[in-house]
């Protein structure tokens, strides 16, 4: 078999795309795969990320000895740029017969004249700065060899109609449960520190030793998302610092990656392999790179749209240039772009890292981060009215899809004074996601860093001291108490009843608390005839109604039966959702107190068969299935205990102790 490259080729065929003889870790299916594909078609497109290891595979497949080809045309693009016209046809005619085509004879014709009918592998090896050009010519070869054969090799499909595509996608960083061999990723960051070193056992210097060291080379890995190129420059880092420093450095940033022998230009740094991509784009393509770098986590179109356009870029551009960003491998597409929904993209890790840069360089980060705290406080916003509305697992789902741009930017937000006020008034619309999805710690740890930074008497302040109050009480009533009196003459100047009556709420959660059964059943009842029926930002009537029935279950049973059924019969009752899983509880517990365990049972076992499976685990869910296995034990039914009792720690206590978390929150 004779392998052909291209005029000047310095790259021997055992290192490409930048990896070392341990680029084919974890490739074995892709190798199979492209073995398979080439045997039983005609045009071959490998594609993926920069530094996937494309060109490295694909060497290994055209040079197998049982191919349906007798010889290899190997034509690699070696430059940067396009070229001039007709460049990439040139280069394969000199493949073809070792020299220029002649002056009077086209560089097509050439091409034709000198190629085989049949028994010929036409290997077009990164070719994307040719792309166009490559497209025409390989769509021209077929149609006058049916026979050839073509292999190429690009971070672009070339989009003919019977072209076979193979999308390597990055090692994994993760290995089965069942199987006690690392990971590929990790495998082969041992491999190539071990090559870099020249070392043969894994615990000398440099190289990880005991499991924090291997946690950390594993992090390393989900870090940099599985590309082997980035993954062996990390590796040869452990010449310089531990594993677990290196961590903490990727975490933050990555491009400083780089290796002091490249094979190729582009990968002397993962800067220079990202930029390689940077390079095949227009201006307007490159703005939106840079500026869709300020998202953390996933994003729809739209929202680019908001945070992209301006300047050189109209809005009716950004869909578009997404979608060349995504054809590259920018941008992954997190849900199908043809579906009924929007399209939604995820920018890979190295690539969001670039494009920080280049938009820093371009004086916008700025801007961008103020764009995007925004867009934050907005979903937020249409999240606290889509709760409100009636539409509570749209609301959960709205923060579910944007919880790492929200999280990002509240946590940036601490250190950004000019940002705090944006973020207290995200976190307050959020109320919902802190206390009725247990994420209550957070939202606490979120308020009380922001408090301080924002006017008291603010609406955001006013809220926000609340709101802090409620998600303190169960852990510092004194501190809860402290700044309900920091927000109630705010509310009572605002002439706020909503406000009002979830001060008066959380009163009587720090009274339930602290065992005040009378006067937590109070402050339920002014709470439940404050709140107005269709307020938001809170609690409604129903769900202080539901406390009020479990306070009252201590002094006078037949009151709280009552209650109970006051709040199942509410009006709007059924427009919120977690209102209602709440009453029923209330209502099933107090049963089960009364002796009709029986009835209980079958309140409580239907109103967790109404939760939806996709949506996050409310609260409340644990304290029903607590009040289940009470009345199939034939426990009688336990009043809520406060934490402060001594005798706590017994079972049936805890679990009593836990149905008032989950019904005052």
């Amino acid at each position: 078999m004779n392998v052909w490259k291209s005029v000047g080729n310095p790259l021997a065929p055992t290192a490409y795309d930048g990896e070392s003889d341990e680029g084919l870790i974890g490739r074995d299916r892709e190798a199979a795969v492209l073995r398979e594909l080439l045997t039983g078609h005609h045009l071959v497109t490998v594609t993926g990320r920069p530094g996937m290891g494309k060109s490295r595979l694909a060497v290994e497949a055209a040079a197998r000895s049982d191919g349906p080809w007798r010889r290899v045309v190997h034509v690699r693009w070696q430059g940067s740029g396009p070229g001039g016209p007709g460049a990439l046809t040139t280069a394969v005619c000199q493949a073809l017969t070792g020299r220029r085509p002649h002056r009077r004879e086209s560089d097509i014709a050439a091409v034709l004249r000198h190629l085989p009918a049949t028994g010929i592998l036409l290997f077009l090896d990164d070719v994307d700065p040719v792309h166009r050009e490559c497209t025409g010519l390989v769509q021209r070869l077929l149609v006058a060899r049916p026979a050839l054969r073509v292999l190429v090799t690009s971070r672009r499909v070339l989009g003919l109609g019977e072209e076979q595509v193979l999308v390597l996608p990055p090692l994994a960083t993760r290995s089965p449960d069942t199987s006690p061999d690392r990971a590929p990723a990790v495998e082969l960051f041992f491999r190539r520190a071990r090559a870099v070193r020249d070392v043969s056992l894994p615990d000398k210097a440099g190289l990880p030793a005991d499991a924090a060291e291997l946690l950390a080379v594993e992090a390393i890995c989900r870090s940099l998302e599985g590309v082997p190129h980035a993954i062996e420059l990390a590796a040869e880092q452990v010449a310089h610092q531990s594993v677990g420093k290196l961590a903490d450095l990727l975490e933050s940033h990555q491009c400083w990656l780089s290796s002091g022998q490249p094979v190729l230009r582009r990968h002397r740094s993962l800067r220079d392999t990202i930029g390689s991509s940077y390079a095949l784009f227009e201006r307007e393509a490159r703005i939106v790179w840079g500026r869709a770098s300020a998202f953390a986590g996933d994003f729809d179109e739209s929202t680019a749209v908001f945070l992209c356009a301006g300047g050189d870029v109209t809005p009716h551009q950004v869909p578009s240039l997404l979608v060349q960003l995504a054809a590259v491998n920018v941008l992954e597409a997190v849900r199908d772009p043809g579906g009924p929904r929007q399209p939604r993209y995820r920018m890979t890790r190295a690539a969001r890292d670039f494009g920080a840069e280049r938009l820093r360089e371009a004086g916008e980060w700025e801007v961008a981060l103020e764009r995007r705290a925004a867009h934050c406080r907005q979903v937020a916003a249409v999240a606290e009215s889509l709760w409100a509305s009636g539409f509570q697992d749209r609301a959960v789902r709205l923060v579910q899809e944007e919880e790492a741009e929200l999280t990002t930017m509240l946590r940036q937000a601490l250190c950004r004074p000019d940002q705090a006020e944006t973020a207290l008034q995200t976190v307050v619309s959020l109320w919902f996601w802190w206390t009725v999805f247990d994420h209550g710690e957070e939202g606490r740890g979120y308020l009380l860093r922001l408090l301080p930074l924002c006017p008291a008497d603010s609406d955001a302040g006013m809220r926000g001291s609340w709101l802090a109050a409620w998600l303190d009480a169960g852990c510092d009533p004194q501190n809860a108490r402290a700044l309900l009196g920091r927000a109630w003459p705010a509310a009572v100047m605002a002439g706020d009843d909503a406000t009002v009556g979830h001060i008066a709420h959380v009163q009587g959660v720090i009274a339930l608390r602290e065992g005040d059964h009378r006067a937590a059943a109070e402050h339920f009842e002014e709470a439940a005839r404050t709140i107005p029926d269709h307020a938001d930002g809170g609690p409604s009537p129903v769900v202080s109604l539901a406390a009020q029935a479990i306070a009252q279950t201590a002094f006078a049973p037949d009151t709280a039966h009552r209650t109970a059924r006051r709040a199942l019969t509410r009006p709007n009752f059924r427009d919120d959702t977690w209102a209602a899983l709440e009453a029923r509880y209330a209502k099933a517990f107090i049963d089960h107190h009364q002796g009709r365990s029986g009835q209980a049972r079958r309140r409580a076992q239907r109103a967790l068969s109404a939760l939806d499976p996709t949506l996050p685990v409310p609260r409340c869910r644990e304290a029903l299935r607590t009040l289940i296995t009470d009345t199939e034990a034939g426990s009688p039914g336990r009043l809520p205990l406060p934490r402060a009792l001594p005798n706590t720690t017994l079972p049936h206590q805890v679990r009593a102790d836990r149905a008032a978390d989950a019904i005052t929150g």
